[in-house]
Parts: C-alpha cells; structure tokens; sequence
C-alpha cells in the first residue's frame, strides 16, 4: 500500500511543514521581543564595555525608566478594552503639582497627600469611563478633553510656575519612595514589578480580566452573554487613574518639585510601551508581561544611543518611530491571531470526526461485493 492511501498523512506533508511553521511563528510572536531586547543589550555591552553592562548603568536605567513603566502599565488597562486614555500624561504633571501643592504650601502630611493625590487620579479615571461608557463619547476625545481640563488645573494651581521646597526641603521618608534601593537595586523597579504582578493576576488569572479581554474583542458579544461592559468599562478606566496617580507620587519623589509642564514628556513612551508590549508574550492583545519587555528594550535603546553621544533630538525620533512599528506589529499580531482562528474552524467543519470517517471504510472492507443499503427509516422500522 502507497503512503496515503489509507487516511493518514505522511511526516513530510505540507500539513507537518504547515504545524511546524505555526509553532515557530508562535514561538517568535511570543518571545521575540524578548530575545530583541536580550540582544540589544549584549551589542551594546559590546560597543560600550566600559559602560553599559554595570551595575551602575542597570541601576541608572531602572531608577529613570521606572514612571514610564508605571505609566504604560496603566495605559494598557483601557487598551485591553479596546479604549485608549490620552488623558494618562496630563494627568501624571497634575498628580504630581497636586502632591507638592499639599506637602509644600498647604502643609499636609506626605503620606495623606500621597493618599489623595492616589484617590483623585481613580476618580479622573471613574469621570473618563463615564463619558465615555455612559456619554457615548469616543475614547480619544473623552480623554483628550480631560486632559486638556487637567492641564488647566495645573496650570491654576501652579500659576505657571514651579512650586520649590523651602530651605528645610521634602520630608526626607517621602524623597525616600524614589531614592531608596532595595537588595541593592532602586526600589522604584519593585514598585514596576508589584504593578506588573498584581496587573497579571487581574488579567490572566481572574473573572476581572477574561471579562475586560471579551469586551476588547467583541463588546457586542459581551453584552449578549451578560457581561455588563459599562461597568467594566468604567474600572478600566478607574485602574488607569489610579496608576497615574501613583505614577505621579512617584515623579513628585524624584522631581523634588512642581513643574507644570512635565507631564507630557511621558505621554509617547507610555503609548509605545503600551502598543509594543500588545506584540510579545500574548501576542495580539495587551497584557502586562509583555509591556514590562517592551519597556526594557526602550529603555536599553534610549540608554544605548545617549551614551552613543546621540543628538538631543535622537530621543524623539526613537520613540516616534518605535510608536509606528508598534502599532504596526500589534496591528498584524491582531490579524494573523484572527487569521488562525478562522483556519482552525474552517479546518474543523470541512473535517468529518474520525469515527464518522472510519464507518464507511469499516463497512466496505467487510461488504465489499454487495451495494450500500441505505439508512433505514421510521417506516422500514415499523
């Protein structure tokens, strides 16, 4: 008997080649970005030895890459919906304007400022969620008008100018929640890995998040099998306050005063972060492992071309163009995971089950001289 002939496929069909080609497109989606970075880092360890791999260097890339990790965690909860919150930067200067404005001028204690500053960042995020899940206002815009709101209040409560400590300084236990280390690294990167963690959890391992992952997919289905997506919406959107809220506790620590107009400055990389991280782990859709890589291998390029000797505006350019190619990626993640699913099914429904197909074969090897006889009906049983 030939290869074939009974049914089953040789090892070197296409159909092997075609499984062998998914697993390794899977393997790249998934770790891809990850293997980038780890080679990012050994070419410039490589070009920079003196520098680049120590211990200082690490230290100083953790410490400074710190807020925007934090920020695009908090960016990616909304994306995970398939909302977007422009409003993460302005609301990041207003945050941290607000904490100097308490401990400084109006004499707060730092850990109630802290408190504060914390639970107004969830309530502009709870106000965001409602325009846009109650008001029907496009996530841009909701957010894009916020932000311009908070921009302002920045603006009133500072009088455009920056609010400096006196002679006497910040409490030193509050400058401490960005200058302290921690097992010898900076304590603001555990500060990234607890969020990281407890955003993994949220996502992956509880109802919370298979119910915000079906709304980004299909908000319609969501709503036919009973998942109340106005109210998911609006936790989004709340867990994104609240992470620019401490975001912006933790710029207020290291800032060590009030600047109107630093918040922007964070609002790209945490887009990127955010978008870029949708490509790696979980290839296709947002999640929390994957924007922690995509921030490490910004964070190992930025480092890597400044101490390149790269020009000012070199900064700008890296993060705008890793933006397109974000996006990009993530928008071919999402196809060819669309692409794959429609295969699969097409392949089930054009598939007989085995038992169905080894039925007729069974038969005729037994009955081969004699014709089919046709299924019986309810009369022939009568």
């Amino acid at each position: 008997m030939s290869p074939g002939t009974n049914g089953t496929a040789p090892a070197d069909t296409p159909r092997s080649t075609g499984t062998g080609g998914r697993l390794r497109g899977h393997l790249i989606g998934t770790y891809g970005l990850l293997t980038l970075t780890v080679l990012l880092f050994l070419i410039f360890s490589l070009a920079l030895p003196d520098t680049f791999p120590t211990l200082d260097n690490a230290s100083s890339i953790l410490s400074n890459q710190s807020i925007p990790a934090m920020l695009a965690l908090g960016a990616m909860i909304p994306i995970v919906t398939g909302k977007f919150d422009l409003s993460v930067g302005y609301g990041l200067g207003f945050a941290h304007v607000l904490a100097m404005q308490l401990i400084v001028h109006s004499g707060w204690p730092w850990p109630v400022a802290c408190l504060v500053v914390i639970a107004g960042g969830g309530l502009v995020g709870v106000f965001n969620g409602l325009l846009v899940e109650f008001a029907r206002i496009d996530s841009f815009i909701a957010t894009l008008g916020t932000g311009s709101v908070l921009y302002a209040f920045t603006g009133w409560i500072t009088d455009g100018a920056r609010i400096v400590p006196g002679p006497q300084g910040l409490p030193p236990a509050f400058t401490d929640l960005y200058d302290s280390k921690f097992l010898g690294l900076p304590v603001p990167a555990f500060y990234v890995l607890g969020l990281a963690v407890v955003l993994w959890l949220l996502l992956e391992r509880l109802p919370l998040g298979r119910y915000l992952y079906v709304i980004g997919s299909n908000a319609r289905a969501a709503d036919l099998v009973g998942i109340p997506t106005r109210r998911y919406g609006i936790y989004a959107f709340a867990g994104s306050g609240l992470v620019v809220g401490c975001a912006g506790v933790l710029l207020a620590a290291q800032q060590q005063i009030g600047n109107p107009s630093v918040g922007m400055d964070y609002l790209l990389p945490a887009f990127v972060g955010a978008l870029l991280g949708s490509t790696a782990i979980k290839p296709g859709r947002a999640n929390a492992a994957g924007t922690v890589v995509a921030v490490a291998i910004l964070a190992i390029g930025l480092a890597g071309i400044q101490q390149l000797g790269a020009e000012f505006w070199a900064t700008s350019l890296f993060n705008g163009g890793t933006l397109l190619l974000a996006v990009g990626l993530a928008g071919y993640s999402a196809r060819r995971r669309l692409r794959a699913g429609a295969t699969a099914t097409r392949r089930s429904l054009s598939e007989p089950p085995a038992s169905a197909a080894s039925a007729p074969a069974s038969a005729s090897a037994s009955d081969g001289e004699s014709e089919p006889r046709p299924p019986s009906t309810t009369a022939d049983q009568v």
